[in-house]
This record gives structure tokens, sequence and C-alpha cells, in this order.
């Protein structure tokens, strides 16, 4: 009897689900890639390499540009193709998502890529740039400020490649702003997320959380209201798609400390070139 009761217990009690182990890649940390919330396909490393061979006077301008870099000594302090990105809203815009600028306005981003290499990189670590030179109508329609920097290519938006909080990032980059920032002229802006901007058109600084006002206030004239742009919107959250690393590219350009040598300029293997939205 009692075998048959503890038969019947057995047979009601409850199965307990078979425990799966979880994949691999759900185990995976997620990568800290925080360009991605801004570089859409076309303005990714693949899109440059279509830009590039989309018009065949591109090389010599990219070669040109290079030189420039290399001449002032502030080549490879980050990758040239990088450099040439323009706006985020490119696509929305109907523009370019790499253009070179007009070399009358070559001479204010070699100020900006010293303040980079000397104070930025020490103090956050390496950065990439997401958006250089805007021509006119560009920064109009991407909401730039009427005076951008980005539009006499002073200026740089760029996020961090090492892991930080946004707290830590405003907390770095303004006390190396209040050091030096006056020093040599320079404009902070904090946008959405990990973005920042620095120029070297004049001193100023905006954009900052009311959590890290006390320590980092905004410095803010009227006068300068034309220039500091304006709080940005959340950015895109469409990752750009993976490159592989067998991709051969044109010159994308080197991080190097100073001195720093640019590459020449590669030239485009013979593929058709792709079109690109104007």
């Amino acid at each position: 009897m009692r075998a048959v009761v503890a038969l019947l217990m057995f047979a009601q009690a409850p199965v307990a689900a078979p425990v799966v182990p979880a994949s691999p890649q759900a185990l995976a940390p997620v990568p800290f890639d925080p360009a991605a919330d801004y570089i859409t396909a076309g303005q990714d490393e693949p899109g440059y390499r279509s830009w590039y061979l989309g018009g065949p006077w591109r090389a010599a301008q990219v070669k040109s540009f290079n030189d420039y870099l290399t001449t002032y000594q502030v080549g490879g302090i980050l990758p040239t193709w990088q450099l040439l990105r323009t706006a985020t809203a490119w696509k929305d815009c109907g523009g370019q998502p790499f253009e070179i600028p007009p070399t009358a306005e070559w001479p204010h981003i070699v100020q900006t890529l010293r303040y980079i290499h000397d104070y930025v990189i020490p103090a956050v670590g390496p950065v990439e740039p997401v958006s250089g030179y805007r021509n006119p109508a560009l920064n109009a329609c991407a909401g730039g400020a009427p005076e951008s920097a980005h539009k006499h290519y002073s200026a740089i938006d760029m996020v961090p490649l090492k892991p930080i909080t946004r707290e830590l990032l405003m907390r770095d980059l303004c006390t190396l702003h209040a050091r030096s920032g006056e020093q040599y002229g320079v404009g902070l802006g904090f946008y959405a997320f990990l973005r920042f901007h620095v120029d070297t058109a004049k001193y100023r600084r905006w954009g900052t959380d009311p959590a890290e006002a006390a320590a980092c206030p905004p410095i803010i004239h009227p006068s300068d209201i034309a220039s500091v742009g304006y709080q940005m919107p959340s950015p895109v959250t469409t990752p750009a798609p993976a490159t592989t690393a067998a991709a051969v590219s044109p010159p994308l350009g080197e991080t190097k400390p100073l001195p720093a040598v640019m590459p020449q300029a590669i030239p485009p293997p013979s593929a058709a070139p792709e079109s690109q939205p104007h």
C-alpha cells in the first residue's frame, strides 16, 4: 500500500523544466561603441571608401589634406578619414557623408588637433571624430549654430573610445578646460550621451548637466550664442554594419603620437564607384 501511495505522489509531483545553459553570445558583454549611435551606413569605413571612389578628383584632394596635416605636425593624431565626416544628419539633409573642406579653412583645424593631442586624449583616452567640417547649407539643415565653428573647420565632435560615464567625462573635460581652455581659446560643448565638441575659436563652454553645474558651469556670453549650437536630440540607435579586416581601404590615416607622418594616399582599388546621395 505504501508503495502505491509513493508511486501516486511521484506521478502528481510537478516536473521541473530542464535548465538550458545560456549561449556564449548571450553571456558576452555588449561592446562599448558610443560612435554607433551617430554613425550610420554611408558614414562608416565602407561608406568612406565608396565616397572616395565616387569622384576621381578625391584621391588628390585627400592626399593634399594629408600632406598639409603632416607639414604642420598634426598628422596621425586622429584618422584622417574620420576627420572628413560631415554631419550626423547628412543623409536627411541630402548632403555628402564626407567632404574635403576648402583649403582656406584648413589652418583652423591645426590648433584644435594640437589641443586634442596634448590635452584631451591624455585626459580621457582615445576618441573618435563623428563630425568635422560642415558647409554652410549642411550646417543650417543639421541645426548647427549660425556661426558654428564647424563651418570654419575649427570644431570636431567626438566620442570617447574607452568606457566612461557621462558624469566622469564631463568632470574630466571641464577640469581640463578650466585649466587650459582659456589659454588656447577652446570651446567645449556637451551633447547627447557621450558626444562632446572641441574647437579653438573662442573660450566658452555649454551643454553641461545640471548635476555638474556647480563644478562645471556654462560659460556663455551674449555674443557667443550664435556659435555654441544647441542640445542635440537623441541620435539614431542603428549601429553601422560591421567591417571585416580583409577590406582594403583608401587612405584612412593612422593614430600615432607626434611628430607623426601621415601615410601617402593609397591608389584606390580598381572597383566601380558607387553613387552617393547629393
